[in-house]
């Protein structure tokens, strides 16, 4: 405001206007000011209103209206405001020719919302079903061409950031149940055993009880739809990430159609509420496996190694995905048998072989095998004896029942013996027999009878289908004497299909409960091994996940409502994935090495995750909220989309074709505490993530560039090939530089270019990360939009401050605030970093005054 209280507002027209710009159909506009006050307090004052008329506006010689701002109750003249009008790409008299770098910055704010929607032209009902209280502010800034263009930032809450973790609560809550399930379906153990399971079964039932109690106290909450960082230590938060916002830059310039640039800030997914003194996930879990073979040794329990616990969860989470399956398809079968063979028969049965391979191969692991005489070896009174004459009547009864379905199929190839004359013994649903001795051969054959059984059925459907050519073929005169004079063969074939199939889904059966109690043995002995220690480092995951889900969930929905219509991205999506690419700000020091510890395996265990898009008939907000269904093993994400915005995605998505997103992190520390770490410390943990993660991002550019065209990928004014970035990386990737913040650099535009999902962390998502935001964000406009030179600062300035303004009404009461309102480092460093690295006796001398200060301060 001028001294002589006039204010100048600009209206932009002439080009197109923020999708968000009121628009009114009124003649008159009704106009209110008010006075924001810069100390934060969140107080403002009203200055006065006024109206006018859209045609004055566009009528007038200078395209310009002074109007007087009338008092509350219209009584007097207060102040004076300017309205002006502004074309796109003009440019303004009278700033243009003295433009010099040490001009004083003037935040040239347009302006400025807090409207609560996100507004988007193509999708908003999609958007504000899952973004929330947005802070929209809109900037103008000066091209190199003297010519203006238009910047749009908006910030926005997410309601994944508690709908995600509340759903992956309760499926850990199913799991768990279900577990305790599986281990009492083991039967009779020996006592040891016995007792061993009630231990583990209690701890489950405990764990089961703290997440129901944190459940319900998370349906509690109302509010803001984020948990501010002042919150982070709260045990019943623990699931819900930090500070999860979607930062959205639109940018609108003369020379280049509009472009839009996305990022999700989120607070490092980390377990705050458990503490970091003896470090964070990765270094705990390392020290959990050289402990858990002393702990098998000291419960007589067999030692599995990590990749075998896994593939155990793994074979329990496919049986039980195919074994329905299997037994629907295999019903299915029959059922468009029934009238005539058809190209239906033939598809189901092709889908029934399918599956039913998936089923065998998944089975054919020795894990399984010697988990089923372990599981035998812990009965009461075992004995092993590989041939005995009880288990050789259990053989025995076996091949009998193998002998009578072979005899079955046999009949289906081509012998007169009527189907009456051949019984099949249902096959024994009693998967693990109760007896002392075991024949560690019955499972191969068991196993083995899946695939006999399917083979049946398949020669079955054959002569079926040929018995049909041949009635097709024959001449009605001889159709009708084989009605009068026999019965009809087909119908023996079906009654004999009908046995089969049965058979094959009792074999099925079978072998599944046999393979879900020989991999619950075997967790059973990891949860014994791991004692205590164990199920909590299981709880430190599941914590660490929810919150590194829901991030990716929010940037991944985000992503794709913005991509709905790019063909491109679309055929990426389901051919080779997307890339996720989350950019670390944590130090290795102190506390901060837990927290990178525990976010590298919450980004790692990502892998497991896959996206599945879906169809509602609705727009209503509750119907578009994205679903997760799986276990700890693996997950899918259900994003549903509306039926029109669902007609014109490709068929494969159409289908449900699961979707891959591929989690990198690159981490780099840039506060003074990384200082400290890199002269003093030890930062081969952030080298080793930078250099792993290299690695992968390397391997998925190699997949993306053999299977999709580069027409697909989007296209920047910066000619740099991504091979050549890439390269770049790799090279700064292993090089030995202080806080090489090139690493960070180059990773997030690689990440652009692969059409991918941007991630920027630090500790809170605050300080660190709205600096490297707004840097990043003023860099794309420099290279992307050919923002003035003498600008940069000034835009960066600007976005800063507008960036506190929004941070002042969302960050609550936190005391890494007050470093960013005022645009300096916060007072607990009041020492120059630069001088600790002259001597180390200046770092000690450091040391003592800080101490001094702070014991002074606190007393």
């Amino acid at each position: 405001m001028e001294d002589k209280g006039t204010r100048e507002l600009l209206f932009l027209g002439g080009g197109s206007f923020p999708p968000d710009w009121p628009v009114f159909c009124e003649s008159f506009i009704k106009l209110s000011v008010y006075d924001v006050k810069e100390s934060g307090e969140q107080q403002s004052s009203f200055l006065g209103s006024t109206s006018f008329s859209l045609a004055d506006l566009f009528q007038s010689r200078d395209q310009q209206l002074s109007l007087n701002l009338r008092s509350t109750d219209d009584s007097a003249t207060v102040r004076t405001v300017v309205v002006s009008r502004l074309k796109m790409g003009e440019i303004e008299d009278g700033e243009v020719d003295h433009i010099t770098a040490d001009m004083h910055p003037k935040c040239t704010l347009v302006y400025e919302s807090s409207h609560g929607t996100v507004n988007d032209k193509d999708n908003g009902p999609i958007m504000n079903a899952v973004f929330k209280n947005a802070i929209c502010k809109v900037y103008r800034f000066q091209t190199v061409e003297s010519k203006w263009m238009l910047v749009r930032e908006q910030m926005a809450e997410c309601t994944l950031s508690f709908s995600i973790p509340k759903q992956l609560i309760s499926l850990y809550i199913e799991e768990d149940t279900c577990r305790i399930q599986e281990l009492k379906d083991l039967g009779e153990l020996s006592p040891h055993w016995d007792n061993m399971r009630k231990e583990v079964i209690s701890r489950y039932d405990q764990i089961i009880k703290e997440y129901q109690h944190i459940l319900a106290e998370l349906e509690k909450l109302t509010g803001p739809s984020f948990k501010p960082s002042c919150s982070k230590g709260q045990k019943y938060l623990e699931f819900i990430p930090i500070n999860l916002h979607t930062q959205r830059m639109q940018v609108t310039c003369p020379r280049k159609t509009d472009s839009m640039y996305d990022v999700v800030t989120v607070g490092a997914p980390a377990a705050h509420s458990q503490g970091f003194k003896n470090g964070g996930l990765q270094k705990l879990l390392n020290k959990y496996e050289a402990e858990k073979k002393s702990y098998s040794t000291a419960y007589q329990s067999i030692y599995y190694p990590p990749e075998q616990t896994a593939r155990a969860r793994e074979i329990l989470s496919v049986v039980s995905q195919l074994q329905p399956l299997i037994s629907g398809l295999a019903d299915q079968l029959l059922q468009v048998a029934q009238p005539s063979p058809s190209q239906a028969l033939k598809d189901t049965l092709k889908n029934l072989e399918d599956k039913t391979e998936q089923f065998v191969h998944a089975l054919k692991d020795e894990l399984v095998k010697s988990a089923l005489l372990a599981l035998h070896a812990a009965r009461l009174g075992y004995v092993s004896k590989t041939s005995s004459p009880s288990s050789q009547t259990k053989a025995n009864s076996n091949a009998n029942v193998a002998a009578e379905s072979h005899t079955v199929c046999n009949n289906v190839d081509g012998s007169q013996t009527p189907l009456k004359e051949s019984k099949v013994s249902p096959i024994r649903s009693d998967s693990i027999p109760h007896q002392k001795e075991y024949d560690e051969e019955e499972w191969d054959r068991v196993w083995a009878g899946v695939a006999k059984s399917l083979n049946c059925v398949i020669a079955a459907v054959d002569k079926l289908q040929e018995q049909e050519n041949n009635n097709q073929e024959s001449t009605p005169g001889h159709a009708l004497a084989d009605v009068i004079t026999s019965h009809n063969p087909a119908a023996d074939v079906h009654d004999q299909l009908a046995v089969l199939v049965q058979a094959l889904k009792e074999c099925v059966k079978d072998v599944a409960e046999r393979a879900r109690h020989s991999m619950s043995f075997v967790l059973l002995q990891e949860a014994v091994c791991s004692s205590v220690q164990g199920l909590q480092l299981q709880q430190r995951r599941d914590t660490v996940f929810s919150q590194a889900l829901a991030a990716l969930a929010c940037g991944f929905v985000m992503r794709l409502y913005a991509g709905l219509e790019d063909k491109g991205f679309l055929r990426q999506l389901h051919t080779v994935g997307l890339v996720a690419q989350f950019e670390s700000l944590l130090s290795t020091y102190s506390e901060e090495i837990g927290m990178l510890e525990d976010m590298e395996v919450g980004i790692s265990d990502l892998h497991k995750v896959t996206f599945k898009i879906t169809e509602v008939a609705s727009e209503e907000a509750a119907s578009l909220q994205p679903t997760i269904s799986g276990r700890r093993d693996r997950y899918t994400v259900e994003v549903p989309l509306p039926h029109d915005a669902f007609q014109t995605l490709p068929d494969e998505l159409r289908e449900g074709k699961p979707l891959r997103v591929l989690p990198v992190l690159f981490n780099v520390g840039i506060n003074e505490q990384q200082t400290i770490a890199e002269r003093f410390g030890d930062i081969s943990l952030q080298e080793r993530i930078n250099q792993k993660n290299f690695e992968i991002l390397e391997g998925y550019y190699k997949s993306l560039t053999n299977t999709v065209p580069s027409e697909c990928l989007p296209c920047f004014q910066t000619q740099t090939d991504i091979k050549e970035l890439l390269d770049s990386l790799g090279q700064n990737v292993v090089t030995k530089k202080r806080k090489n913040v090139e690493i960070l650099w180059l990773a997030g535009m690689i990440c652009r270019r692969l059409n991918g999902i941007r991630f920027t962390s630090c500790k809170s998502a605050k300080d660190r990360t709205s600096m490297s935001v707004t840097l990043e964000q003023c860099s794309i406009l420099r290279d992307e939009h050919q923002l003035n030179k003498d600008y940069f600062v000034r835009a960066l300035d600007c976005m800063r401050s507008g960036r506190l303004a929004q941070g002042d009404v969302a960050q609550w009461d936190d005391p890494e605030t007050g470093s960013i309102a005022i645009n300096k480092p916060a007072s607990r460093h009041f020492y120059p970093i630069a001088l600790l690295l002259v001597s180390s006796h200046l770092l000690v001398v450091w040391l003592i005054l800080s101490l001094v200060f702070l014991l002074a301060k606190y007393q």
